[in-house]
């Protein structure tokens, strides 16, 4: 119960102060929403084929997380996953072989999703970050093709996360401690226990300031046009010359969307003079980010954080290197 007590205070906002949006996806790619009830009552299990032992379904998964922020948080409200899935796996019951695919009852079809993201939203946990509207949030990822479903029964992974939702676009803003990328376990229970670790250990307080602190710096035109371009020349650097770097793991169209919102965002693009903010070259690495494939998401997600803060270090002491000059003066 210390989390609740330190770490998650309730506050007084002003209304006047807050920045919302329409409701939007905290992930594009090629996914769809899908509800909880879909994935218990008419999706498949996945079980590894040489012992036909189950895995842990997804299901089981989001209910184990919404068990675990009720306990920990003492959360007495109406938790409601957004649930987003991709790479359905398509199949049919044993009375259906042979039968043409275009005669297919519904009752005779079975699927299940090889890839799942989801985020539990809690709107009563808020925060005003640089004016815009953050929400507590917690989620993870699953990703069937990253495990060995054609051995026996093994040790199973997840991605789970603690950060806050930008409710102006619902980007995700997850620091390098609210995230787990590699978590292994071999029972439901286990990974509930591990869930709560990761909670608990979450440091608020130092998220909020580091994304606080980001509308302290800001880049003008040629510093901006400068870092854009240096993006597009890292992929193709000398591998000894990459190592030295920032490991940066954004692609190339998702640069060239940060280039274009960087002109037309209606909430993160320059201002009237050219400057623009970390805060706002954040939201839009975080923005382009939601193109990306589930089981690569968080991690990329994490990687647009680390690399403001990277940024942000070199802007307040005043160093260039290879991302950036700090010297690169504005022109009219």
């Amino acid at each position: 119960m210390e989390l609740v007590i330190q770490n998650f205070d309730n506050q007084v906002i002003e209304e006047s102060n807050i920045v919302t949006s329409e409701k939007r996806h905290f992930i594009e790619a090629n996914t769809i929403e899908v509800s909880l009830e879909h994935l218990k009552n008419e999706c498949t299990i996945p079980v590894f084929a040489k012992d036909n032992e189950t895995t842990i379904s997804h299901y089981e998964f989001i209910t184990t997380t919404k068990n675990v922020i009720q306990e920990i948080l003492g959360y007495q409200g109406d938790l409601i996953p957004d649930i987003r899935v991709s790479h359905v796996i398509k199949g049919r019951v044993p009375t259906a072989i042979g039968k043409p695919a275009s005669e297919l009852l519904d009752s005779e079809k079975t699927i299940y999703y090889e890839r799942m993201a989801f985020v539990f939203e809690i709107p009563e946990i808020t925060e005003i970050v640089n004016g815009n509207k953050l929400n507590l949030c917690v989620g993870g990822v699953r990703a069937y093709n990253q495990e060995n479903l054609f051995s026996k029964k093994s040790i199973e992974k997840f991605k789970v996360f603690v950060g806050f939702q930008n409710k102006v676009c619902t980007n995700l803003c997850i620091s390098t401690d609210g995230l787990l990328d590699d978590l292994r376990v071999s029972s439901v229970y286990e990974l509930g226990e591990r869930i709560h670790t990761l909670i608990n250990q979450y440091d608020k307080k130092e998220h909020l300031n580091r994304m606080k602190k980001m509308n302290d710096y800001f880049l003008n035109e040629n510093q901006f046009a400068h870092l854009i371009g240096k993006m597009k020349l890292y992929p193709f650097l000398e591998k000894e010359f990459k190592k030295t770097l920032f490991p940066l793991k954004v692609n190339d169209s998702q640069i060239n969307t940060i280039v274009k919102d960087y002109h037309l965002d209606t909430n993160f693009s320059k201002s009237t003079d050219d400057k623009i903010s970390l805060w706002n070259v954040y939201n839009l690495f975080t923005e382009a980010n939601k193109s990306t494939y589930i089981d690569s998401n968080l991690e990329r997600n994490v990687n647009a954080y680390e690399f403001m803060n990277y940024i942000g270090n070199l802007l307040e002491n005043n160093q260039s290197n290879y991302f950036l000059h700090t010297n690169i003066i504005a022109f009219s």
